[in-house]
């Protein structure tokens, strides 16, 4: 029999590999005003009209994620939720006063689909810097970029512009002067990042738009060229690692180019060929901030750098530690949060961090109902579809097994499954003290951090 739906949601698939995003280069706004669809090619096997390109944004076509606007989730194995998607523009936690002393900077990326953004609150709420989409194509300005934009930077964000690639369409440099021309330029003001080049699997045909892997790299490469001829940096670029070894090769041509990557495993890692690290990874499609959730990998000050332009050598990967195998035999704090986590999707098991017949069966159950290997061991697939997104606010067996697992790693708090400002304090401190996003909530880095030592 299917189990009852968790009090939280599955929302994306575990298989997601990592991705590429670089910051994009803002510029000298004019109101970019809406375009209509570019106009169906006439040729035969050309590709078709662009039908919803205020829904495509960073991570749209990500396998498993929602189309924008919508709060459907596929049953799969990764992240879960404990609560709705927000209303547009609205924060899912209330506001922190700051990020503690020694935390990442926090960012997001919006677009159309998040139309309303509260850019005061989400500066509140702890975010140092946005990208807002710009353009698509050659024909779609952003209706809500010169919104955006200029709110961000309103709210004291630094912000970048970027461009949503349809390389099948026409060719990079122009789709470089398109996003130049319509507020994807870049000055070293001290608040503008550089342009962004969003790289992604299709949405409207072949997932490599029917290039070849040396015809896609060299359109990139063209971008990349023509956004340096005009604003003097080259873009950022974003981008997954599958979509990277599928349709440039895994070239490493374009290592010049800051690199933003969508991954929301846990962890960042890998990279795609040519990268030792990335700027920025996109590690969440929602959370604390509206639209996706990203993190600048180093400090405040070398984000203001590289906004600046003079901070644009690859920081380092940080260490990225395994999900790990928990099976029949095993005891202690990981399987205490391994119970709460199977009792928070239906189980009823007592919670006793001794992982016996009962705790097998229970995974075992778990597992047939998610759609995975029914192994009655709790590997990578079954850890990453167990955990989600618990924001302040949030209650139950999964906000427990936070706590148990905080509490093992240095916090006294009452496990009583309650996300209170107790729960988002000592969330915090377990993340700035190990380099992961800082956001005060539990998503997916955090829980892997915490089962895997």
């Amino acid at each position: 029999m299917p189990r009852s739906a968790p009090s939280f949601l599955n929302h994306r698939s575990a298989v997601l590999a990592a991705a590429l995003l670089l910051p994009l280069g803002a510029a000298a706004l004019g109101a970019p005003t809406p375009a209509a669809a570019e106009p169906p090619a006439a040729a035969a096997g050309a590709p078709g009209p662009i039908t919803h390109p205020d829904a495509d944004h960073l991570g749209s076509t990500l396998p498993g994620r929602p189309a924008a606007g919508t709060d459907a989730r596929p049953s799969t194995p990764d992240s879960v939720r404990t609560r709705p998607v927000q209303p547009s523009g609205t924060l899912a936690a209330p506001p922190a006063a700051a990020l503690p002393a020694g935390a990442r900077p926090l960012g997001l990326d919006v677009a159309a689909y998040e139309p309303n953004v509260d850019w005061a609150a989400t500066a509140a709420a702890g975010a140092s810097f946005a990208y807002v989409k710009a353009t698509e194509g050659t024909s779609y300005t952003s209706p809500t970029f010169s919104s955006q934009y200029d709110g961000s930077a309103a709210a004291g964000l630094l912000r970048g512009a970027y461009h949503f690639a349809l390389p099948d369409r026409s060719g990079g440099k122009a789709q470089a002067d398109f996003l130049v021309d319509h507020g994807g330029g870049w000055s070293a003001d001290g608040t503008t990042l550089p342009p962004l080049l969003d790289i992604e699997y299709n949405p409207y045909g072949a997932t490599c738009f029917g290039l070849s892997t040396s015809a896609m790299t060299a359109w990139i490469l063209d971008f990349g060229n023509e956004v340096k001829a005009r604003t003097g940096r080259y873009p950022s670029l974003y981008t997954t690692t599958d979509w990277w070894r599928t349709c440039t090769g895994n070239s490493a041509a374009a290592a010049a180019y800051p690199l933003f990557v969508a991954n929301y495993t846990g962890s960042a890692a890998p990279t795609p060929n040519g990268w030792t690290g990335q700027h920025i990874w996109q590690y969440a499609d929602a959370g604390v901030f509206p639209g996706d959730q990203d993190v600048f990998n180093g400090t405040p000050a070398e984000l203001r750098a590289f906004a600046l332009g003079t901070g644009t050598t690859t920081p380092p990967a940080p260490a990225a530690p395994a999900w790990p195998l928990t099976q029949q035999g095993d005891s202690g704090t990981r399987v205490t949060v391994l119970q709460h986590l199977l009792n928070a999707h239906g189980a009823s098991l007592t919670v006793d961090g001794q992982f016996g017949p009962g705790t097998r069966s229970a995974v075992a159950s778990y597992q047939s109902a998610a759609g995975l290997g029914a192994d009655g061991a709790v590997g990578s697939a079954t850890w990453q579809s167990l955990t989600g997104t618990l924001l302040q606010g949030a209650s139950g067996s999964a906000v427990k097994a936070a706590q148990v697992g905080l509490n093992a790693h240095g916090a006294s708090l009452a496990v009583d499954g309650q996300f209170g400002p107790g729960t988002r304090s000592a969330a915090q401190t377990y993340q700035t003290a190990q380099g992961l996003p800082a956001d005060g909530g539990v998503l997916k880095p955090t829980w892997l951090a915490l089962v895997a030592s």
